[in-house]
């Protein structure tokens, strides 16, 4: 199976959100800003902005772009966020 495996260079990938990627959002209603990295389930740690790639958060952003908007259902209701910046590190 290593043998399969490809690395990636950051530098390469495209605008939109995938795995990985460090995302920089504000919420519509707040103009509060908000900066979280997509991770795996183990790495996962809110408070130090490590978003779960299976929150619900991080499956609307998936394969969106900057300026993007997405609406996402909490338990406080919903909230929508734009999307300002992508990057990774």
């Amino acid at each position: 199976i290593l043998s399969l495996a490809e690395v990636i260079d950051p530098a390469t990938l495209s605008g939109t959100i995938k795995f990985g990627a460090t995302v920089t959002l504000v919420d519509e209603d707040t103009d509060e800003e908000k900066t979280y990295q997509i991770v795996g389930e183990p790495e996962a740690d809110i408070e130090k902005g490590k978003l779960n790639l299976k929150s619900p958060l991080s499956r609307a952003l998936i394969g969106k772009e900057e300026g993007d908007s997405v609406e996402v259902r909490t338990p406080g209701g919903e909230k929508s966020y734009e999307i300002l910046e992508i990057r990774y590190i």
